[in-house]
């Protein structure tokens, strides 16, 4: 469960994909001891709810930042930060 809330929470900086996959990978070892022993079954279903939602947030940042970078490549030379901004403003219109 700690694995995912921290995946989920660091998930835009692409940290929380690789955690996030660890966390769904014990949650649902969890879940499966639960059935047997019936405890920790809400634990376990936090920990696969929460590590699939970090992997899609991450899978979504991923996408995002390659459509980003393909939209601005043009703009990665710049003189200064003025002159960067209005080129990506520029090309995201």
């Amino acid at each position: 469960m700690t694995l995912g809330i921290i995946g989920l929470c660091t998930s835009v900086v692409f940290i929380g994909g690789p955690l996030a996959v660890i966390g769904l990978i014990l949650g649902i070892a969890a879940l499966m001891t639960a059935k047997r022993t019936g405890a920790g079954r809400g634990k376990a279903v936090t920990a696969v709810v929460t590590s699939s939602l970090a992997i899609v947030v991450s899978g979504l940042v991923a996408v995002f930042m390659a459509w980003y970078a393909n939209k601005t490549q043009e703009c990665y030379q710049p003189d200064s930060f003025h002159q960067y901004t209005q080129c990506v403003r520029q090309h995201l219109n």
